[in-house]
């Protein structure tokens, strides 16, 4: 089980094909993950109410989702290398 404490950041991307590929490729190899989205267009304590007021005009829709992929800090540097690859 991945844990806050046992697990290692081991890629960030906007890419929604990215980030599939490199699930396939830890999937195939029985390393466990977790992925965590962020939407980057929601709106933050900071400035509540902006999206409304401006919706997205101007912001690269490619850029709205942030994929951040853990994996457990022993099995990080098996998945780095099958990931390189």
């Amino acid at each position: 089980m991945i844990t806050l404490f046992n697990r290692k950041e081991l890629a960030v991307t906007f890419d929604m094909n990215e980030q599939a590929r490199v699930r396939a490729l830890l999937a195939e190899k029985g390393i466990d993950y977790i992925v965590k989205t962020v939407n980057c267009l929601s709106a933050s304590p900071f400035s509540a109410g902006s999206r409304v007021r401006t919706g997205t005009y101007g912001q690269n829709t490619d850029m709205m989702i942030e994929y951040v992929i853990y994996v457990k800090r022993a099995d990080y540097e098996k998945a780095t290398e099958l990931i390189r690859e």
